[in-house]
């Protein structure tokens, strides 16, 4: 039997048909172990800085008695008390300290005035929009200034 026919032959086409798909089916598989690892990682460092995202009950939500103020996730409103390169540290309500990190892209106003970061100082008393990231702090996408 020669190559030739062995290659054409009904039986090795459908060999070779089953071990491309059981790849595919594999690597399918994979790509879904990665997507699902990636989300477990990302709840889990959530659940752990749940305080810090949230300023919720030090104690847990079963013991709210505790500690009542949570904070909004979303954004911040205080005075900055530090300003280092792209982060920022604002004392907001209840004396609380949060960090805030910022972009090249964030939109900073003063009124109807644009703003760069360069033009903010220790003391201002500014309103921070963004998102929150698994740290504890919020990623800034817009910064107003009182």
């Amino acid at each position: 039997m020669d190559i030739r026919s062995l290659i054409t032959s009904k039986p090795y086409t459908i060999l070779l048909s089953s071990v491309g798909v059981l790849l595919l089916l594999l690597l399918v598989f994979k790509a879904g172990e990665i997507v699902g690892y990636r989300k477990a990682t990302f709840s889990y460092r959530w659940a752990e800085n749940y305080h810090r995202n949230f300023g919720g009950p030090r104690g847990g939500l079963l013991h709210p008695e505790e500690e009542r103020g949570f904070i909004n996730s979303h954004g911040i409103t205080g005075s900055i008390i530090k300003i280092d390169g792209p982060t920022i540290i604002i004392k907001g309500q209840g004396d609380r300290e949060q960090t805030v990190h910022t972009t090249s892209t964030i939109t900073i106003r003063r009124g109807r005035d644009p703003l760069t970061l360069t033009d903010l100082h220790v003391d201002d008393h500014i309103v921070i929009v963004g998102d929150p990231n698994t740290d504890g702090q919020i990623e800034a996408k817009f910064i107003r200034v009182f």
